[in-house]
C-alpha cells in the first residue's frame, strides 16, 4: 500500500509564493518519475513540472521561470516552489509518482495524491 500526502496549498495574493510538498509512504522499493499536475474547474488535468531521480526537470511553458520542482530521494518527497503566482495558477494541484513496490517483479505503478487547492487572488 502506497500513499502520497500533499500539503502546502492555500490562498495567496497575486505575486505571492507557496511551497507544496508531497511525501510518499508505504511499501516502496523505488520511485522513478515524480511530478505535479493541476486541474482548474472545467479544464483537464495538465502536467506542471516533473523530476527524475537524478534531478532532471521539465516544466510547462506557463510556469517556466516561476516554479521550481525538487525532490529529496531519502525522504521520498517532492516539492514545488511557486513564485510570482498569478490568478491563472488557481487550481487543484496533484502529486504524481511512478513507484515500484516489488523488487522481484519490477512493475511500476502510478500513484496520485488527494490534491491540494491553490487559489491566487488578483
Amino acid at each position: 500500500q502506497v500513499q502520497l500526502v500533499e500539503s502546502g496549498g492555500g490562498l495567496v495574493q497575486a505575486g505571492g509564493s507557496l511551497r507544496l510538498s508531497c511525501a510518499a509512504s508505504g511499501s516502496i522499493f523505488s520511485i522513478n518519475f515524480m511530478g505535479w499536475y493541476r486541474q482548474a474547474p472545467g479544464k483537464q488535468r495538465d502536467l506542471v513540472a516533473a523530476i527524475t531521480p537524478g534531478g532532471s526537470t521539465n516544466y510547462a511553458d506557463s510556469v517556466k521561470g516561476r516554479f521550481t520542482i525538487s525532490r529529496d530521494n531519502a525522504k521520498n518527497t517532492v516539492y514545488l516552489q511557486m513564485n510570482s503566482l498569478k490568478p491563472d495558477d488557481t487550481a487543484v494541484y496533484y502529486c504524481n509518482a511512478h513507484i515500484t513496490t516489488n523488487q522481484k517483479t519490477g512493475i511500476v505503478n502510478t500513484y496520485w495524491g488527494q490534491g491540494t487547492q491553490v487559489t491566487v487572488s488578483s
